[in-house]
């Protein structure tokens, strides 16, 4: 059943690949500029571009040349629609690999209705999500890894999701799978030639155990591009960073700080905050998902004790934790910074000890016995920043050293090779390297199973790119794209 709902899709999806389809491609509402593309074999006709009738007919564009045109409707050439600035790209030498128009008109919402009505006249078909972006993957003008690019390009809010999507949508992705799976496929005709030829004598010695040498190169770089402590998605989807500490140390004001806006309440009584409380932020440029976690101390109360849970659960599953003390309260015994046992948490990579509240102190205090004993628990002094919420002291400090180590600890490591930014890449190439891994342990006495193994692996790297049975990975990718996409 499956099999064959697939196949209907695919041949509906053919079928209307033969329409000329039309959208708008920028954003809709009040602009000074809008641009409306075409696609498809009736680009040639020249009222796709300017809508002209037979009488008032111009000649069509030379290939990427703008031109200006009149617009008008084809129903009524007295009805002056828009002046606009026409440009043609011939296939295959366009984005969809098709013929293409452009229409760049006057971004009024009026006008952009006139001429989409107008295109409506020409018996053309309105694009639907993605499509555009989908007859260039028929077209192979991309693969599917430079699709997804597209997608994170367009919905990137960071600097470095652009960077990252940027480097998917030019193909370095593509290149590195490609080129993996170029060399199982020379792999697997060697084993076949094995097969067929060995018996023969007709082929030279050695060759099956050159296979498996390039298999064992190939396995130790998929496994070293899997072994990246998925630096990638982390980097698309925000570093988590988790804010823990006793009640009322300043976490939901250092929430709220970072946000430049009221994300958290903030309220003198403790364990005001029983929940986590997260958002979305830019830090540097980097994507950081930040979470306000309950103030960890002895409870009595259910639910509390369940926010206290779940804030250490947070600090445990974060990238990075900032664990925010009170300073004053670490110049007195007795209060609630001595409840709890910190240890594990600060024992955790990347945590940093943020002493909030400097400016309720002296300048004489900050080296009190009491906190320098502190610090010394701490055991991380380079990691420990004295800071204030409220007047913004330590500021520019605490916000240099979470970008800082978000770039070292994520970015820089992928500059050398393209990381993995999706669950979907990984999942197939864990696929590849089981099939990999089942090659090398096969002996030469079962070179058929072995060839079996080989062709596998291809498939399963092969769905990542587009090669094979991809679908119904296509319906759910290309319904994320805008219309005029």
């Amino acid at each position: 059943m499956f099999r064959q709902l697939s196949s209907d899709s695919t041949t509906n999806h053919r079928n209307r690949a033969k329409d000329t389809i039309y959208a708008l491609s920028t954003h809709p509402g009040k602009a000074a500029i809008a641009i409306i593309r075409i696609s498809g074999a009736q680009t040639r006709d020249v009222r796709c571009i300017c809508l002209f009738t037979a009488i008032y007919e111009a000649p069509l564009p030379g290939p990427r040349q703008a031109v200006l045109r009149r617009l008008w409707d084809p129903a009524d050439p007295s009805n002056t629609l828009d002046t606009a600035l026409c440009l043609y790209f011939a296939s295959p030498h366009s984005y969809t690999g098709e013929d293409m128009g452009e229409l760049h008109v006057h971004g009024g919402t009026a006008v952009i209705a006139s001429i989409l009505s107008a295109l409506r006249k020409l018996n053309l078909r309105m694009a639907e999500p993605g499509e555009f972006s989908r007859r260039a993957f028929a077209n192979d003008k991309m693969d599917l890894t430079e699709l997804e690019g597209v997608a994170d390009l367009i919905n990137a809010e960071t600097e470095a999701q652009r960077r990252l999507a940027v480097r998917q949508a030019q193909g370095e992705l593509h290149q590195m799978y490609e080129q993996w799976r170029v060399e199982m496929v020379k792999g697997m005709a060697m084993v076949e030639a094995y097969i067929d030829f060995s018996e023969e004598e007709n082929i030279e010695d050695g060759v099956y155990q050159a296979v498996r040498r390039q298999v064992e190169l190939l396995e130790a770089q998929i496994s070293r591009h899997l072994d990246d402590r998925r630096r990638g998605e982390i980097m698309r989807n925000g570093v988590l960073l988790s804010i823990v500490g006793p009640p009322n140390a300043g976490k939901s004001t250092l929430l709220n700080r970072l946000a430049q806006r009221q994300v958290a309440i903030v309220s003198p009584i403790a364990g005001t905050t029983r929940d986590i409380v997260e958002t979305t932020l830019d830090i540097g440029g980097y994507p950081v998902v930040v979470q306000d976690t309950a103030g960890l101390r002895v409870a009595n109360d259910a639910i509390e004790q369940e926010g206290i849970r779940r804030a250490v659960d947070s600090a445990k599953h974060a990238d990075l934790r900032i664990c925010m003390f009170d300073i004053q309260e670490l110049a007195d015994p007795g209060t609630t910074a001595d409840e709890h046992d910190w240890d594990p948490i600060l024992a955790m990579p990347n945590t940093f000890v943020v002493l909030n509240k400097a400016d309720k102190i002296g300048a004489g205090n900050l080296d009190s016995a009491r906190i320098g004993m502190w610090k010394e628990r701490l055991g991380i002094t380079n990691n420990v920043m004295t800071v204030s919420c409220s007047t913004m002291l330590g500021w520019e400090q605490l916000m240099d050293t979470l970008a800082g180590r978000i770039g070292a600890n994520w970015e820089s490591a992928a500059a050398a090779q393209m990381p993995l930014t999706k669950a979907r890449h990984r999942e197939h190439l864990e696929q590849c390297l089981v099939h990999l891994e089942a090659f090398l342990r096969i002996d030469e006495d079962l070179v058929v199973l072995a060839a079996e193994e080989l062709r596998k692996a291809s498939n399963a790297l092969g769905r990542i790119t587009g090669k094979t049975g991809i679908e119904d990975v296509l319906d759910a990718l290309f319904s994320t794209f805008c219309i005029g996409k």
